[in-house]
């Protein structure tokens, strides 16, 4: 059953880890949506006729509450006055504490639909909806709308009726993140000016269905949120906005009572989506990200009362204590309450899927009518308990209820009579927190219908994942480590390492496949769990049947002289494996590994090793120790040109030294012609040359480009296209060079090639850098090269130290001699590769773990990867800054990526240098990884704080895409390196002697 070949292998690999990848959603973050719940409203006439909602895109709540020095006045003073009055007079406000991922389209959602979007909606879009579900718009009797393009259409077009939802959206070029975001908030201001004029005249049909009651006034305002991006939350333009938001409201707030006379019939509710970390990004659960401003005031909400005492009113903590309002409640709500409070106000039903809990102390209402919503509230969420229990208890085979609903003398229906009861007695206060009760045991059992299949699930997946392990080791074993053939067969075809009884043991795994499935279907299960089950039970029932090749692997290590030495390097490798998963949490394992590598292994090697090596040891502890300050520096930083130019200067000068003392690293292939290997010299010098000049430009004008685009408000034309043509130019370089050099089969010496790979990829990370990480690429690639160069001294240092016979210490040293490798086979005509003969050994897992460390500092060096939040998204603003997620995130990601095209050209060239079976390393990588993979999906958080769950599903999907990203890298290294020639370490250092 296991593949007879490479490809084979790593095909399932694909599928599996594919397939897998969505476990932690079916087990952890199960779309909360049911449907077929009956509506609920309260049946009291309401305090509101209609509802007035501002959004302030990207708001802070700190940046809005606290007060900010002024510099041109010399004074602190309030950046919103009037809703700062507003509390000190009128409204009830507080913090709203959002969710992951802190986005536009989840905060909205949660905010109008009252419920925190399925976690795997982010796979399909924020601005679309990818389920469909309720809201406050699609419950109003009509609703208008202002704003982005991004936002409105989702809750246009998931509204029951279309036509109730009207939106006024200006294009979506007008989000330039270069500009000044104060634009699109005017605009949506003059447009609503423009709205009321229509209104206002004569038999308009628009002013009679404003008119109506429980209608909606939406105000989507981006200006901040763009602002925060283009010039971070502390910025003049981003405070400036918030003034300018506050001067807006106020403007529309007074023409809305003068349009309905001031009436007393308008309730009022200003919030944000999310807020903004320091480094204008947002997305993962920081607090700068989560806490956000809610002010309610107008019909139906309760007024501010100061209190007289000393001490802060209540829901006060060191957060807001220097905001000057501690003598006002401080009424903190989560985001999804916001959904059941706007609904009460107007008196329409309850949106059905919100499991927000209705804020009463937000309520300015007689005690009966907030006994009466809360019981509203109660209502709906048990309504969606009901659907979801009924769901399972027809599916499930072993029904289990959740016990609490159950209980003897405390049903839910116990419990909504006596809040019926309590509120035909005129307790309401008592109904209320009966109400609250409720709910929270709801939301409860919802919480464990989603945990239902948890036991079964998570078992099932950690079988999949060690079955994975051992199934691709047993592989590489047959293939790259045992002396016999890698698959040798009897003469009916079959393998002869197989277990005699394989078909019972296909019998038996037919079986239980088929119980496991007709289980599934019963219950209604998704296509993906019969998935989940059929990948355990292929590898295990292929593990047991290799139990002959098994006892080989064990009969082999008894046999060994000394025995200690494997276990201590597959512990050791375990060890190194976990403490890259502790990186995860704390970049600084990554300083300590670097200055682990700095000391101990230069000091690891032969005392031979390092005095014929010892400069380049030297060197090695030099950049070690330089590399390991980047992982002890904060991911968040401000923008600083001068450590752009510093690292575009180094790199430009390490290509001027490479260009110098390229001609002393230069061998000519067998039977070239000395004038033809002098021509192709002079064109890889003339390559490295031209590249070197692109990373000057690109030097110069990064910076230079984001001066002019700050002095002018916009990003010049001008510089924009020479930015896109130096980065298109020197990405392209590389790859236009190689496919010359495999078009006249012409070998490269592996130097020219990796400087030349090094130095077109830096053109692009320099334009795309905004601070330090230049400097890192600079040294993160000396590292690399150093890695290479130690690694290629050692395997021949070995190679000269083998007792062999003196013809087979010949045959050893012309094959080390030169080569060129240019595919997994030798070429014809060439020498014989010594890969024919080589198999993997224990060195072999320390060159594994090395490359498994590189690749981790490539995702962990300059910042997190698992939360792109920590790359600001500055860093494509000299490319473009008209709002484009997808064509941002695509340069964002480039940039980030870089690091990896070079450890993976570099380990390209190492596998080769080592005459090791093409691919067997990252196979090796491959199969062990998924250690980490285990650690991290038992890690995976669907509670805490929203950090934690953010961070946690990252952390998984990355280590289960690993095994992908390992073959896109092998895939790179081959298209990068191509054709390279590899001389030995003792040939290489005679030419140089030679050319001195």
């Amino acid at each position: 059953m296991i593949p007879a070949t490479r490809n084979g292998l790593l095909l399932i690999g694909v599928v599996f880890h594919m397939v897998y990848l969505m476990s932690i959603f079916d087990i952890y973050f199960r779309s909360p949506l049911v449907h077929g719940m009956p509506p609920h409203r309260i049946e009291l006439p309401p305090p509101a006729k209609r509802l007035v909602l501002f959004v302030a895109d990207g708001l802070r709540a700190d940046k809005i509450f606290e007060p900010h020095y002024n510099a041109t006045t010399g004074q602190t003073e309030e950046l919103a006055p009037y809703l700062i009055n507003k509390i000190r007079t009128e409204a009830s406000w507080g913090v709203s504490h959002t969710r992951v991922p802190t986005e536009s389209r989840p905060g909205h959602v949660a905010a109008i639909a009252g419920f925190y979007e399925d976690v795997s909606a982010v796979t399909k879009g924020w601005k679309m909806n990818p389920v469909e579900f309720d809201s406050v718009f699609n419950e109003s009797r009509h609703t208008w709308s202002f704003g982005s393009p991004d936002i409105l259409p989702m809750f246009a077009e998931g509204a029951s009726d279309r036509s109730r939802v009207d939106t006024f959206m200006y294009s979506s070029e007008f989000e330039d993140f270069s500009g000044n975001g104060e634009r699109l908030d005017k605009w949506v201001f003059e447009e609503a000016s423009r709205f009321f004029a229509n209104a206002s005249q004569p038999e308009s049909q628009l002013g009679a269905m404003m008119k109506e009651d429980q209608v909606v006034f939406f105000f989507h305002l981006l200006g901040i949120d763009t602002n925060g991006h283009g010039f971070k939350p502390y910025s003049k333009e981003y405070l400036d906005n918030i003034s300018y938001v506050d001067r807006g409201v106020q403007h529309l707030v007074e023409q809305f009572e003068a349009y309905y006379g001031n009436d007393g019939q308008t309730a009022y509710v200003f919030t944000s989506d999310h807020g903004m970390n320091d480094r204008g990004a947002h997305g993962d659960g920081h607090p700068d990200n989560t806490r956000t401003p809610l002010i309610a005031w107008g019909a139906g909400v309760a007024r501010t009362v100061a209190t007289r005492s000393k001490e802060p009113a209540p829901g006060h903590d060191a957060f807001s204590l220097d905001w000057g309002l501690s003598q006002y409640e401080r009424k903190d709500v989560n985001q999804a309450d916001i959904a059941p409070l706007m609904a009460s106000l107007i008196g329409i039903n309850f949106p059905l899927n919100s499991v927000g809990t209705l804020p009463i102390k937000y309520l300015n209402a007689s005690g009966e009518f907030c006994a009466r919503a809360a019981q509203t509230n109660a209502l709906q969420v048990l309504e969606q308990y009901r659907v979801k229990h009924d769901q399972k208890q027809q599916t499930e085979l072993f029904f289990k209820p959740y016990a609490p609903m159950h209980q003897a003398t405390n049903s839910p229906e116990q419990i909504l009579a006596r809040i019926r009861q309590l509120i035909d007695m005129q307790r309401y206060e008592q109904a209320e927190q009966e109400c609250s009760q409720l709910i929270k045991i709801c939301l409860e059992g919802l919480r464990y219908f989603q945990r239902y299949d948890w036991l079964l699930l998570r078992s099932v997946v950690s079988m999949g994942y060690l079955g994975w392990i051992l199934y691709s080791l047993l592989f590489i074993f047959k293939s790259y480590i045992l002396p016999t053939p890698a698959y040798k067969h009897s003469e009916n075809g079959s393998d002869s390492r197989r277990l005699s009884g394989s078909g019972l043991l296909t019998a038996t795994a037919i079986i239980l496949f088929t119980t496991f499935s007709l289980i599934f279907y019963k219950q209604h299960s998704p296509a993906m769990y019969y998935a989940y089950v059929a990948f355990p039970i292929y590898f295990w029932t292929d593990i047991l049947q290799q139990l002959p090749l098994i006892q080989q692997i064990c009969i082999g290590y008894l046999r060994m002289a000394v025995r200690w030495r494997p276990l201590a390097f597959v512990a050791i490798y375990v060890l190194v494996l976990e403490a890259l998963v502790y990186a995860y949490f704390d970049r600084r394992v990554y300083s300590v590994a670097f200055g682990l590598l700095a000391a101990v292994w230069p000091l690891s090697v032969s005392p031979k090793f390092r005095r014929r090596h010892a400069q380049l040891l030297a060197t090695w502890t030099v950049f070690c120790v330089l590399t390991s300050v980047f992982t002890l520096l904060p991911v968040e930083r401000n923008d600083h040109l001068g450590l752009v130019v510093a690292g575009g200067t180094l790199i430009t000068l390490s290509g001027l030294v490479a260009w110098h003392y390229s001609n002393l690293f230069t061998l000519p292939p067998p039977g070239v012609p000395a004038q033809q290997a002098r021509k192709a010299v002079a064109i890889d010098r003339l390559v490295i040359l031209v590249e070197t000049l692109l990373v000057a430009i690109a030097t110069v004008i990064g910076p230079v480009t984001s001066m002019e685009t700050e002095r002018r408000g916009h990003l010049p034309r001008l510089n924009q296209l020479a930015c896109w043509v130096t980065l298109v130019v020197s990405t392209l370089l590389p790859f236009v060079h190689g496919s010359r050099l495999n078009q006249s089969a012409r070998d490269q010496h592996y130097l020219y090639r990796l400087v030349t790979i090094y130095l077109a990829f830096a053109t692009p990370f320099v334009l795309l850098t905004i601070s330090y990480e230049s400097i890192f690429y600079f040294s993160y690639s000396v590292v690399l090269l150093l890695w290479l160069s130690i690694e290629r001294a050692l395997y021949y240092e070995k190679a000269e130290n083998e007792l062999l016979a003196p013809t087979e210490q010949t045959r050893l040293s012309d094959l080390a001699i030169q080569r060129s490798v240019s595919s997994d086979a030798a070429r014809p005509g060439s020498a014989q590769t010594f890969a024919a003969a080589r198999t993997l050994g224990l060195s072999d897992m320390r060159t594994s773990i090395m490359f498994l460390f590189f690749v981790n500092v490539a995702f962990f060096g300059t910042g997190n990867v698992a939360s792109l939040a920590s790359f600001s998204i500055d860093s494509v603003y000299r490319l473009i800054t008209v709002f484009d997620p997808f064509m941002m995130g695509a340069l964002l990601l480039f940039k980030i990526f870089i690091p990896f095209f070079l450890v993976s050209a570099v380990f390209g060239v190492l596998n080769r240098s080592l005459e090791l079976p093409p691919f067997s390393l990252f196979l090796f990588v491959v199969s062990t990884t998924d250690v980490m993979t285990v650690n991290f999906f038992f890690l995976v958080r669907d509670d805490g704080s929203w950090l934690d769950i953010g961070m946690s599903i990252s952390h998984f999907c990355i280590s289960s895409m690993f095994v992908l990203f390992v073959i896109v890298l092998f895939v790179l290294s081959h298209a990068l390196v191509g054709r390279v020639l590899i001389p030995s370490t003792s040939q290489s250092s005679k030419a140089t002697k030679k050319q001195r």
